[in-house]
């Protein structure tokens, strides 16, 4: 019942769309939003004939704090339903090709690139995670977000089973069918690339 804005690019003269291979751009942050300003990565992907769609999911701002805090400790639940209605949407619109669907982002994106594919491994055709992480316990201490971590999820040897239900893309990557290009800064420090490694390593070997 949430209702979630969602802003659509399309290829240039394409007004009427039908069935486009479409790609799912997803912001970071989480606390950011897509908002009616010119975008090169959304544009250049539109340019090349996807539809591409950025889904301002629970957790984004500029909806009021009730709506950013709805995902509080609660990391790859309510989001990935956010985007998959909005697919679901744009398939019954008749826009996206249930047959060619991609999903990709960066930092938060990224985290939510690992939840979706995981979520429904047969969802997507393809995928792009860029400076993402799964295994969010191994995060503890490597990147810039201790308060964040504190503050949401608690300690990790006070709460290690939250933490490892926030990591169901590492813990049930055996179910990821989906082929994902993993993409890291080596000097990232907002995500390390640790997190990006952990889950290249782990399709790697399966």
């Amino acid at each position: 019942g949430a209702v979630v804005s969602n802003l659509l690019f399309l290829p240039p003269g394409s007004t009427d769309a039908k069935k486009l291979p479409t790609v799912f751009f997803i912001h970071g942050g989480p606390v950011a939003q897509d908002s009616y300003g010119f975008d090169l990565s959304r544009q250049m992907l539109a340019a090349a004939g996807y539809a591409v769609c950025a889904v301002n999911y629970r957790g984004s701002s500029g909806r009021g704090l009730s709506f950013t805090k709805a995902i509080y400790g609660d990391w790859g639940n309510k989001e990935v339903l956010d985007i998959f209605g909005a697919v679901d949407e744009l398939i019954r619109q008749g826009v996206a090709d249930p047959d060619r669907l991609a999903i990709a982002g960066w930092s938060y994106g990224g985290i939510l690139t690992n939840y979706c594919i995981t979520a429904d491994p047969k969802r997507f055709k393809a995928a792009v995670s860029g400076a993402g992480s799964s295994l969010q316990l191994t995060m503890f201490g490597t990147d810039q977000y201790i308060k964040q971590y504190e503050n949401e999820l608690g300690y990790p040897w006070d709460n290690p089973e939250k933490y490892l239900k926030l990591s169901y893309p590492f813990m049930k990557a055996n179910m990821i069918k989906t082929p994902t290009l993993f993409m890291v800064g080596e000097k990232d420090f907002n995500v390390p690339a640790a997190g990006s490694e952990q889950m290249y390593q782990a399709l790697k070997v399966l």
